[in-house]
């Protein structure tokens, strides 16, 4: 994927928010650009990353740590005009932690809520597989339902919440393995990999000097107004019969295979649907294609078939082989 090819003129008039018009296509190139300084020669990476915004989805980093994880999940906050909190997670690390909890004020002889970290626009849940089973499923809980639970009583989250979690593939030891139905909340995984030598170049010289960290400063782009803007339009475009037809085929082909244990589920097959209109929008299209199916397929379906790469490599290849792709 080129990022050459979301530049193409766009005949998508311009939104009218809060009663002043705004080029959201413009805004998404500055955003896309923003976290290509952020995650310098991964294009490829932060155009999924955007569909996954964009697709109102969450995001698992299956990767060793020190890639940039952190600070991209800092700049998407930045960049749309969100609030980003971070949690380390620890064996110890309780559901209150992420939650919230209700602390007893002496002077009010009430009791007041006291927010946690899972209010905020984008959270990253630092190896979320060493959280205990028990604290993994309140963070999870607030992923599909965007809303928390506390004492009986509800409370909403953001509409743009968004979730980046990590999870280191090396060290094994004290880890809490992630359940397949608690996978499925994520719209996929990814792997950033290490960057190629000219990137790392780039990284070096423009470290040179910071006396801490990593350091990108970065604006925003967009408000939370236009990000749920962004999102409507993309759950708007259109997928033929066609194509739909042919979505459908790929699940029942993951769920045919003799190899794969669990075939892909309905919500799957739905997150798999977003993750593709949200491309087909980046590209500046407002209908789905087989590629876009196709082009997503390997990260919707990496964070459900199987947690072996060279696996999930081999049932994609012969699931999009086994399929007749539709022709108009």
């Amino acid at each position: 994927m080129s990022l050459s090819s979301s530049n193409q003129e766009s005949s998508r008039p311009r939104a009218i928010l809060d009663g002043q018009p705004c080029d959201l296509d413009v805004a998404v190139d500055l955003l896309r650009r923003e976290l290509c300084r952020a995650l310098i020669g991964k294009e490829d990476v932060i155009e999924l990353v955007l569909a996954c915004v964009l697709a109102r989805g969450h995001l698992l980093f299956d990767d060793l740590p020190g890639l940039g994880k952190t600070t991209l999940a800092k700049v998407v906050a930045r960049a749309v005009g969100g609030h980003f909190a971070r949690v380390q997670c620890t064996p110890d690390l309780l559901p209150t932690d992420i939650t919230g909890f209700n602390m007893f004020d002496q002077k009010t002889r009430e009791f007041e809520f006291r927010r946690g970290p899972v209010f905020s626009d984008v959270l990253l849940a630092d190896e979320i597989n060493r959280a205990t089973p028990r604290t993994q499923s309140a963070l999870f809980e607030a992923m599909a339902e965007r809303q928390v639970t506390i004492d009986n009583h509800t409370y909403p989250l953001r509409q743009t919440f968004f979730v980046i979690a990590t999870q280191n593939p090396v060290e094994s030891h004290g880890a809490y393995p992630l359940p397949d139905a608690q996978l499925d909340r994520f719209a996929m995984k990814l792997r950033i990999g290490y960057p190629d030598r000219d990137s790392e170049l780039a990284m070096l010289a423009a470290n040179e000097g910071v006396t801490e960290g990593v350091q990108v400063e970065s604006k925003s782009f967009l408000s939370q107004a236009q990000l749920c803007y962004l999102q409507e339009q993309v759950a708007k475009v259109a997928l033929c019969d066609k194509v739909r037809h042919y979505l459908v085929d790929l699940g029942w082909a993951t769920r045919d295979h003799k190899e794969i244990a669990l075939g892909l589920v309905p919500r799957g097959l739905i997150t798999w649907q977003r993750i593709a209109q949200a491309r087909a929008y980046l590209h500046g299209r407002d209908f789905v294609s087989p590629d876009d199916i196709q082009e997503v397929a390997g990260p919707v379906l990496e964070v459900r078939l199987s947690s072996r790469v060279e696996e999930t490599s081999q049932f994609l290849h012969e699931i999009l082989s086994a399929v007749p792709v539709p022709t108009f």
